[in-house]
């Protein structure tokens, strides 16, 4: 059994309930509903795993400097020196633009949504996070 946490951060109802795959395979799952929520979070503890979802940022609400909803989090994970597998969701209409984001800060799995439990299921037990 797994000891693994992992960072749920959940901005839209786009998220994909993931709950009861990530108790099945034993990770503790840290709901948050908000980058800024994952932030202080980070102060607390580190996670193991990141499953969050690329939104692009068009100018609206990100002040054009970023470019998208994941650009502080992720600064933060490297501040924290944290170790974190980061699997990023995605819209397909925006897929383009998260390979600017991981140019800039790698992630380990990009999904295309809809994403399938069996897809998370598969992505975890795979290559589980060490």
């Amino acid at each position: 059994m797994s000891n693994k946490t992992l960072f749920s951060i959940i901005e839209s109802p786009a998220h994909p309930d993931f709950s009861t795959l990530y108790k099945k395979l034993g990770i503790r799952d840290i709901r948050l509903n908000s980058v800024r929520k994952a932030n202080a979070e980070l102060k607390k503890q580190l996670p193991d795993i990141v499953v969050a979802e690329f939104i692009y940022a068009y100018g609206s609400n990100y002040s054009g400097v970023h470019i998208s909803n994941l650009d502080v989090f992720l600064v933060s994970l490297l501040k924290f020196k944290a170790r974190a597998r980061v699997i990023v969701m995605v819209d397909k209409s925006e897929r383009q633009y998260v390979d600017k984001l991981n140019e800039i800060y790698p992630l380990d799995t990009v999904l295309v949504q809809p994403v399938h439990t069996s897809q998370m299921e598969a992505l975890l037990t795979d290559h589980p996070a060490d």
